[in-house]
């Protein structure tokens, strides 16, 4: 949902849904929002632990920072400032994965001042938020693909932590660039390999065997060239709490990445313990449907790309990926918002070919073109860079001025 108004000069939005893209956005483009109406029917009401963890996050990177809470805490005013970046450490809440909070770092990293290394500390794979396996397999080869060169990127998992008491820790350095590299990638390829690793922490080695096993059975029965390791973490290492789970990653010819996983389920919640088998099985059929929706980047790292190409050079960035989850369409919705940048999306028809078999039926392939309107755009810099986004409007602009919303009706 778009911004329900203005109150001297703040974006006011409504509910809790999207904070997260709300604030990323509020502190890339130095715009202050104000929310209102947050879980105020719900009890107990108000902003959750991981939320203001995630507010301290943001903190910590900027400087110059104002944030206002009211007594129930279910409204907030935000009032970014400088986006700094920097050496901290963060404790993540335990209530949401490392991974909630490390999607944002990676989208403002290379926008900051001084080059990000940061330490994260918490649970390092949960079903609320993509694991570090996924972000390392998926979202650090888009971000290497923007940076061009990635001297000073890195990202190590020094330990693993299941939920629910965590103690897991990884390290993300990441390089600050003045220019993002301009993308035009409109082939993804056929996949030629499969990799992947199943971790397991405090629970039995055969369990992560098993289910080796079971994904494999699955996956051998369209690609040869498949190879899942494992990863049995002990002592410290291994975290607080039990628990297993399993990421597969598929590559193509033209270095495009699809990932998919899962993890075990939680006794405390009154479910059934996970079977391995079942796991590896369900993974796997989980990667065959990213592979058929297909496209440069898997569904669940779209909104990355959208932000690169939005926040990237003047040139015509051009984009293919498979149907747009509805986290994307919420976050084009406030790319426009905030920056007054649309994307055209259009259908897009690979070429026939005689060999039916070189190219299996895929889901419909949309051809995303970064389109932007600076003249309406509120502050002239990104902040944490001096790049000025109040060029002229170009013609082409503004013919598809209106096309981002037509697209959706």
């Amino acid at each position: 949902m778009v911004s329900v108004g203005k109150e001297n000069d703040l974006l006011v939005f409504k509910g809790s849904n999207f904070l997260k893209q709300r604030l990323l956005l509020a502190t890339l483009s130095g715009k202050p929002v104000k929310i209102i109406n947050i879980r105020s029917f719900e009890h107990p009401p108000g902003l959750r632990e991981y939320e203001v963890s995630l507010i301290r996050l943001l903190d910590k990177i900027t400087n110059g920072t104002r944030i206002e809470l009211n007594e129930t805490g279910t409204g907030v005013v935000y009032e970014p400032g400088l986006l700094f970046g920097g050496t901290l450490m963060h404790d993540c809440s335990l209530q949401r994965g490392i991974g909630y909070y490390l999607d944002v770092l990676l989208a403002l990293g290379p926008f900051c001042k001084s080059p990000l290394n940061v330490t994260l500390r918490g649970v390092t794979n949960s079903k609320e938020s993509p694991s570090v396996d996924h972000i390392q397999s998926s979202a650090m080869p888009i971000l290497k693909r923007f940076l061009i060169v990635d001297d000073g990127l890195s990202f190590k998992v020094l330990k693993r932590g299941m939920m629910p008491n965590g103690g897991g820790e990884v390290l993300f350095k990441c390089p600050v660039r003045k220019n993002l590299h301009t993308l035009q990638l409109q082939k993804s390829g056929m996949v030629k390999r499969i990799r992947g690793v199943v971790y397991a922490c405090r629970v039995s080695p055969a369990l992560a065997n098993r289910t080796v096993e079971a994904a494999k059975g699955v996956m051998l029965k369209f690609l040869p060239d498949v190879y899942i390791h494992t990863d049995q973490s002990k002592g410290k290492s291994a975290g607080n709490s039990p628990g297993f789970g399993i990421n597969l990653v598929a590559e193509t010819t033209d270095g495009c990445f699809y990932a998919a996983e899962t993890v075990s389920n939680l006794i405390k919640d009154g479910s059934e313990p996970s079977v391995p088998e079942e796991l590896g099985r369900e993974t796997a059929q989980k990667l065959l449907e990213e592979i058929f929706r297909g496209g440069c980047v898997d569904s669940t790292f779209q909104w990355l790309v959208t932000l690169y190409m939005a926040l990237g050079q003047k040139n015509v960035a051009k984009f293919l990926t498979g149907p747009l989850s509805d986290y994307t369409i919420h976050f084009l919705q406030h790319l426009r918002e905030f920056f007054s940048i649309t994307f055209k999306l259009e259908n897009f028809a690979e070429e026939e070919e005689d060999d039916a078999e070189a190219h299996p039926e895929t889901a419909p392939k949309i051809l995303m073109t970064c389109v932007d309107h600076p003249e309406v755009f509120g502050h002239p810099y990104v902040f944490g860079q001096n790049r000025r986004l109040n060029e002229p409007m170009s013609h082409v602009s503004k013919i598809f001025k209106n096309l981002f919303f037509s697209y959706f009706s």
